[in-house]
């Protein structure tokens, strides 16, 4: 399924490419970058594109995701996994519940496996936290991990080529 998905990205243009794979989940603007860089584009093209891909999902999560977990908590086939996923993901909250706002910039903005801004945004909504506070957090930690994405994609001496 990946390799079907890869083979299909290569077909179309490499800026639809890496703005799809900045919204995907887990991928996110991380594995965008990568991309981008792997094919070879500017690294301020591929940051802005890619930053606007990971801003996509972000309306949509906070806005139905509570509703599509409570939803597909309450099913048979659903509920269970449904609860692992929210306790799993609620695992992750001890830092947020410690530095609040700054907790989730941090969270979403060091790009490790689990991170990023569609698991932020799910914190955000399963902690109950005020989205005034919460989207601005996202956005900035979005913003620092492509920073860091593409520092370490490019080199810092790449970047003043």
């Amino acid at each position: 399924m990946v390799r079907e998905l890869f083979d299909s990205l290569a077909q179309i243009d490499p800026k639809l490419a890496i703005f799809i794979v900045s919204m995907i989940p887990i991928v996110e603007l991380r594995g965008g970058i990568i991309l981008g860089t792997a094919l070879g584009m500017k690294w301020a093209e591929v940051f802005g594109i890619c930053v606007l891909g990971n801003l996509v999902p972000i309306p949509f999560i906070i806005i139905l995701g509570r509703y599509v977990i409570d939803m597909l908590g309450r099913t048979k086939a659903f509920g269970p996994a449904v609860e692992r996923y929210k306790a799993k993901t609620l695992a992750k909250s001890g830092f947020i519940d410690k530095y609040g706002p700054w907790g989730l910039l941090l969270f979403v903005g060091i790009p490790l496996p689990g991170t990023g801004v569609w698991t932020g945004s799910v914190l955000a909504l399963l902690m109950d936290l005020r989205m005034k506070k919460a989207i601005p957090a996202m956005l900035c930690g979005m913003l620092l991990a492509g920073v860091i994405m593409t520092l370490g994609s490019q080199g810092v001496v790449g970047l003043f080529r």
